[in-house]
């Protein structure tokens, strides 16, 4: 067990103890997967305890099946848990229906993908947008925030060019701006800089520093240690549990 900044972060057992302004506390969450009936059950998460304080840095590692996308489907409210405590800000998503869940995923998660995911046919701008556009906001308003947003990552000069005219550090920040665009409190990267060269992926985890340093809270799945060691917290996960956990700076 890792005592940090006054919040306990167990590896592997024991209660998460939430604090009022934590980002997101999972306690004791298990996630089963049922796979052909119960004889194919895959534990995929198994009573895990984590809390992640707001403004925190994580970078979250482990081999392969360890429990790595669980954890940041269950994070970014794209799966429940099958048993225990989840709360994001304050919430717990056990008691949100399905709208509920889909509001809380657009107020206070922003996602970043390893394959940008980004809309070919729309500009920078017009994909910055499209959060804002299923929020309700209206066209005049999500122009002005989406121009902000794709100012923010440094793209203003390619803010009409369409995702094929970018290189793929460009890309990745255009993905950023979309991720920023309704100013979460909670931005879920998982392996932002897999698919970049090491001068394009330096770029955008000087990116990452940066909205840290502005008070955003950042969780990043990566296998990279020189990319983990950029975080200020490291969580190692192996067979669906926290086996270590530890403040790097």
């Amino acid at each position: 067990m890792t005592e940090r900044d006054g919040a306990t972060a167990s590896a592997g057992g024991g209660s998460a103890e939430a604090r009022a302004g934590d980002a997101a506390v999972l306690d004791a969450v298990h996630k089963v997967y049922k796979r052909g009936g119960v004889s194919r059950a895959v534990q995929a998460l198994r009573g895990l305890d984590l809390v992640i304080p707001h403004n925190d840095y994580v970078a979250v590692m482990g081999p392969s099946g360890s429990g790595k996308s669980t954890l940041m489907n269950v994070l970014g409210c794209l799966d429940r848990p099958t048993s225990g405590r989840y709360l994001l800000a304050g919430q717990d998503v056990a008691t949100m229906d399905d709208h509920e869940l889909s509001r809380a995923r657009g107020r206070h998660l922003g996602f970043v993908f390893q394959g940008f995911n980004l809309i070919p046919q729309l500009s920078v701008l017009e994909n910055t947008e499209v959060p804002l556009f299923y929020a309700g906001v209206s066209r005049a308003e999500c122009r002005r925030i989406a121009a902000e947003s794709v100012e923010r990552v440094g793209l203003e000069d390619r803010s009409h060019h369409r995702p094929s005219q970018l290189s793929g550090g460009q890309q990745q920040r255009a993905a950023i701006a979309r991720a920023l665009v309704n100013q979460p409190s909670l931005l879920l990267a998982d392996e932002p800089t897999g698919n970049l060269d090491s001068v394009s992926g330096g770029a955008v985890l000087d990116l990452f520093d940066e909205l840290h340093g502005q008070g955003l809270t950042v969780v990043m799945v990566t296998h990279d240690r020189d990319v983990a060691s950029r975080c200020r917290r490291v969580v190692q996960l192996n067979d669906g549990r926290v086996v270590s956990d530890r403040v790097t700076v």
